[in-house]
C-alpha cells in the first residue's frame, strides 16, 4: 500500500482546491480589514499627544546629547482648539535643574541669537505654534544626567489658561531629522 502526500492530506480533511474564500476580491478585502483594524488598535501607542483645556500637545521629543552636555532642548507642536488666546508660560523636566522657554532668531547683523522669551508664547484661538529647531524650544539647563536615544523623560507645560499638563518627551538621535517632527505654524 502506497501512501501519498495527497492522500495524507485528504485524509486530514483539507481539501486543497477549494478555497474559504471564493474569489480575490473577498482575499482582498479581509486584508484591507485586517490592516484598518490593526491601525485602529494600534495608534494609540504611537499617537504621542496631550491635552489640556483647549490646548493638545503634539509629540514632545528632544535629541539625546553627548557625555558631558549641560543643556538639551525640546520641541513640539502646539494646537488651540479654543475660541480664545492661551499661552505658553512655563515648564519643566525631571532631567534639568532650570528650565526655560527661548527663541532663537537672526538679528540684524545676520548672526543667529537665542534668549529666553518674556511672557510666554501665545497660542492664538483656533491656531498652531511650533516649537522646533531654529525657532521657538523649551531649554534644558543644568542636565542631572546624559539622554540617550530611544529613551524618554517626563516634564510639564503651564499654560495662562489651559493650566498645567504633564508630557513625556521621546529622545531621537543627537542629530535627529527636525523635518520628521515639523508640525507647521
Amino acid at each position: 500500500m502506497t501512501f501519498s502526500t495527497r492522500t495524507f492530506v485528504r485524509s486530514l480533511g483539507i481539501t486543497h482546491s477549494k478555497s474559504k474564500f471564493r474569489s480575490v476580491e473577498e482575499r482582498a478585502g479581509l486584508l484591507v480589514f485586517a490592516f484598518a483594524l490593526l491601525f485602529a488598535m494600534t495608534h494609540p501607542l504611537w499617537a504621542h499627544e496631550f491635552n489640556v483645556g483647549d490646548i493638545e500637545i503634539e509629540h514632545p521629543w528632544s535629541r539625546a546629547t553627548p557625555e558631558g552636555a549641560a543643556v538639551a532642548a525640546g520641541y513640539l507642536g502646539l494646537s488651540n482648539e479654543g475660541s480664545a488666546p492661551d499661552r505658553l508660560i512655563s515648564a519643566t523636566a525631571e532631567i534639568a535643574g532650570k528650565t526655560e522657554i527661548h527663541e532663537m532668531a537672526v538679528d540684524a547683523a545676520g548672526v543667529m541669537t537665542m534668549h529666553p522669551v518674556q511672557g510666554g508664547i501665545e497660542i492664538p484661538a483656533g491656531g498652531e505654534v511650533s516649537l522646533k529647531p531654529g525657532s521657538f524650544h523649551i531649554m534644558f539647563m543644568e542636565l542631572k544626567h546624559q539622554i540617550k536615544q530611544g529613551e524618554s523623560f517626563t516634564g510639564t507645560l503651564t499654560f495662562e489658561k489651559a493650566g498645567t499638563v504633564t508630557v513625556n518627551y521621546s529622545v531621537d538621535a543627537v542629530g535627529g531629522e527636525a523635518e520628521a517632527h515639523d508640525h507647521g505654524g
